[in-house]
């Protein structure tokens, strides 16, 4: 496979949750542009009811000649996520220089019967983890003066206010938002703290649905046609802060508006120009 440009040759990048959805689509653009890429997921096999694997994101990847570095690890467990760092400077030859946090625990229930187990395993991936995985990377970035950190977020983050248009899922939502409201602030602290190292911190979420595999099956009867953005949209937007300038840091943006302020054109997950 060829690519239209090889942006980020010579780069290392780490994207976990990359079975399939958001996380797979990153994964592989990125490798079409040059970047070797570790991924990262519970299982290298097969869901039990949804498409994608960690080993089919790999083979994709592979197609484009790039190193790839799969690697098995479970997030809600710490000293899983304590080998991914080391297993990705390992398996691609080098320290990571672009973090894509996708990875989510997406557990949609009433908030006034939420129980406490799901309430932590929730914060565990959705919180945690990226910062976790953030503070593994941040030494080699910190000595190189540069790196890229993109946490993946959600619209439901923000908060309602009467006469509360809550939409198809309701409050069900609400605890997910909550640790993606926490993963704004916590990324926007870091980005502070690190303003003027060279090292960019951002979060990005899609300003509609995007249909992964696990958002179909969740939601995809209840939206709308227009409630719905492409996937190579949001891939759009995830990667133009995979490779933004130093200035560009501690925000929290929606896709579509990126894509729109910063004249983006839309390329296929092959890097490559998509036909009107």
């Amino acid at each position: 496979m060829s690519s239209s440009g090889q942006r980020f040759a010579g780069r290392r990048a780490l994207v976990t949750g990359a079975s399939r959805g958001i996380g797979a689509a990153v994964a592989q653009r990125l490798a079409a542009e040059g970047a070797a890429v570790a991924i990262t997921a519970r299982t290298a096999e097969h869901h039990d009811t949804l498409s994608g694997s960690l080993r089919d994101t790999a083979a994709r990847l592979e197609a484009f000649g790039v190193s790839v570095a799969p690697i098995t690890a479970d997030l809600t467990e710490p000293t899983d996520r304590a080998a991914i760092v080391p297993s990705a400077v390992s398996g691609l030859g080098g320290p990571v220089d672009i973090l894509v946090n996708n990875a989510a625990a997406a557990i949609y229930q009433s908030v006034a019967a939420f129980p406490l187990k799901r309430r932590r395993l929730t914060f565990e991936v959705n919180v945690h983890a990226p910062l976790d995985l953030a503070q593994d990377v941040l030494p080699a970035m910190l000595e190189r003066g540069e790196g890229w950190i993109v946490n993946v977020s959600s619209a439901t983050a923000r908060p309602w206010s009467p006469p509360f248009a809550l939409g198809a899922l309701g409050t069900t939502t609400g605890i997910y938002g909550a640790s993606k409201a926490a993963l704004n602030r916590v990324s926007n602290a870091l980005a502070a703290e690190l303003y003027g190292t060279g090292v960019r911190v951002n979060t990005i979420e899609p300003r509609a649905a995007v249909m992964s595999e696990g958002a179909e099956v969740l939601t995809g009867a209840a939206l709308a046609p227009d409630q719905i953005e492409s996937m190579e949209e949001m891939v759009e937007a995830v990667v133009a802060l995979c490779d933004c300038p130093a200035d560009r840091t501690g925000l929290s943006l929606v896709s579509l508006d990126l894509i729109e302020e910063m004249g983006l054109a839309v390329r296929g997950l092959d890097g490559e120009a998509r036909a009107n």
